[in-house]
């Protein structure tokens, strides 16, 4: 895994890069914000879906919930980006929108659309 300091507008946020999934569970995720916080001074994280265990898409899990508990509960940040349009779920779509109504974690298509998220 490699973390990327990106700056805008003020505000440093860590890309995260990757040739497997970095966040598989709670406490990896955990890891991930711990590791940006220490290396890179930043508590914003914008990572590639496809680094992200497909479990954290189906809600019903609970992995979702809990991975994001964690961050807000350590004022973490995250925005995931890549391609949502296959999701047929009602519940994971209404969960994807009102996140993106919020201020701390963002679903969207793009890195350039994570980092505007985090930085605006």
């Amino acid at each position: 895994m490699e973390l990327t300091k990106i700056k805008k507008n003020g505000i440093v946020c860590a890309v995260v890069k990757s040739g497997a999934v970095v966040i598989a569970d709670a406490q990896s995720a955990l890891d991930l914000l711990m590791a940006a916080k220490y290396e890179l001074g930043t508590q914003n994280i914008i990572i590639n879906k496809k680094l992200v265990t497909e479990d954290f898409f189906v809600l019903s899990k609970g992995l979702a919930g809990e991975i994001l508990q964690k961050y807000v509960n350590y004022q973490g940040r995250i925005a995931i980006y890549g391609d949502y349009s296959h999701y047929t779920s009602k519940p994971l779509k209404d969960f994807i929108y009102e996140s993106n109504q919020g201020k701390d974690v963002f679903f969207v298509a793009t890195e350039e659309e994570a980092l505007d998220m985090l930085t605006r």
